[in-house]
């Protein structure tokens, strides 16, 4: 057999291999509930809520600040 044809099967059987082992591996996750999901959605969206908010406020606090600067 030459050198391309060893080349060729061993990269198909590698491949092989890398397919079965992720195909293992995604047995293994377990996925969430809806319900999990429902309360971190609303979590995250809380969260940036509140950021927003606070940099929102910042902007007020300092556009109102650099408004008492005379000549700015």
């Amino acid at each position: 057999m030459s050198d391309s044809k060893k080349e060729e099967l061993t990269l198909k059987d590698n491949v092989t291999t890398y397919l079965k082992g992720v195909r293992a591996e995604w047995d293994k996750i377990t996925w969430p509930g809806k319900r999990q999901i429902g309360i971190e959605t609303l979590i995250v969206l809380g969260v940036v809520f509140f950021f927003t908010l606070i940099v929102y406020i910042y902007d007020v606090l300092f556009e109102f600040l650099f408004g008492l600067i005379p000549g700015g």
